[in-house]
């Protein structure tokens, strides 16, 4: 049975009772992505798609792109969009996280921004106020944000960094200020990394040569990683210790680049070619599999969103002719993508 995309509902949870203290509506939230709150309770994970719709209503009705993230401040809707095309034609991962820096500086809203430092084989991705706040402020208004909001903003720098040069932005490990939750397991499956608590700054640490890593992206890539945001910003693997999970992180969700082979899995992994085949032969799959596996999900979650043309789709999945794509999506579906929209199963998610 093919797994459905989740994120943990404690997510959900989260970003409702930060609307509710800001005094929305929660049931009317709810009633906009088709889901009760009993259903909320009831399940351990939410699905990916229905949280990215909840997510996007919640940021068009309180017209703050950082909402449920850290940043002292509301940010208009369109600042990330405008950020995205200030750094798209970067050179390097390096030259992005500067300019993102003075970005910060100059928008409207936020009163932190991300900063970078580079010191030998490693870099880290923290956080720092800008002109509009002083050391105390900052300090102070780190102090009471809940830890959620500091993981998902660290958990959302590293999703868009890998998304800009096309591979996952390795981990070796996140820090944060704040005593250790009760769900810190979490916190490794999220960033399949070393978790330090109680530290003295919230950041990731990585290999520096990442930041010599070019920009891949795209203005008509650009386009389709908007439509889907703050989808990719967030959705990440499940808490899965197997070897066919290493590689479905390593694979990622941008499908609008080449996908790497099975000799870089292997030499990611420190394994043979050989030996990385033999051991998903024990797991009952294979690379093949599971990267064919990978982009059905991908195009059946973009095929589940209505506001993306199945054009939209055939770009996001890296099709450069959309005819290449329905022939792709009929071998994995049995439909064309014009079939599958107009089908039951399709037409039944929206139902209420």
């Amino acid at each position: 049975m093919e797994r459905k995309i989740t994120v943990p509902n404690g997510y959900v949870k989260h970003l409702l009772k930060h609307a509710e203290s800001q005094g929305y509506q929660v049931s009317s939230l709810l009633e906009h992505v088709g889901i009760s709150s009993d259903e909320i309770e009831d399940q351990t994970e939410f699905p990916a798609q229905k949280f990215w719709q909840l997510y996007q209503r919640i940021i068009w009705i309180t017209q703050d792109e950082s909402f449920g993230m850290i940043s002292g401040g509301k940010v208009p809707n369109g600042t990330f969009r405008m950020m995205c095309h200030a750094i798209l034609h970067c050179q390097t991962l390096e030259r992005v996280m500067w300019r993102c820096s003075d970005f910060y500086e100059i928008c409207r809203g936020s009163r932190i921004k991300p900063v970078l430092l580079r010191r030998g084989r490693y870099a880290k991705i923290s956080f720092a106020p800008t002109q509009e706040l002083n050391d105390k402020e900052f300090q102070t208004l780190l102090e009471n944000e809940p830890p959620h909001s500091i993981r998902t903003s660290l958990s959302v720098w590293q999703h868009f960094t890998s998304w800009l040069i096309g591979t996952r932005l390795e981990i070796k490990a996140a820090y944060f200020t704040f005593p250790e939750p009760e769900d810190a397991d979490y916190y490794r499956t999220l960033f399949r990394s070393e978790i330090r608590f109680n530290q003295h700054d919230n950041a990731l640490v990585f290999p520096a040569r990442f930041l010599d890593y070019p920009v891949i992206q795209t203005e008509e890539t650009l386009k389709g990683f908007l439509k889907t945001a703050p989808f990719q910003l967030h959705v990440m693997v499940d808490d899965d210790k197997s070897l066919k999970s290493q590689v479905i992180a390593m694979i990622g969700k941008d499908f609008s680049r080449d996908l790497p082979g099975a000799d870089e899995v292997a030499r990611v992994l420190h394994m043979s070619v050989s030996t990385l085949r033999r051991r998903l032969l024990d797991e009952g799959t294979s690379y093949q599999v599971i990267k064919d596996d990978c982009r059905k999900a991908a195009a059946m979650n973009y095929m589940n969103s209505p506001q993306l043309s199945i054009n939209d789709v055939a770009g996001l999945m890296g099709f450069d002719e959309p005819s290449a794509f329905f022939r792709s999506f009929k071998k994995w579906t049995g439909m064309t993508p014009g079939e599958y929209r107009r089908s039951e199963d399709y037409c039944h998610q929206f139902e209420k």
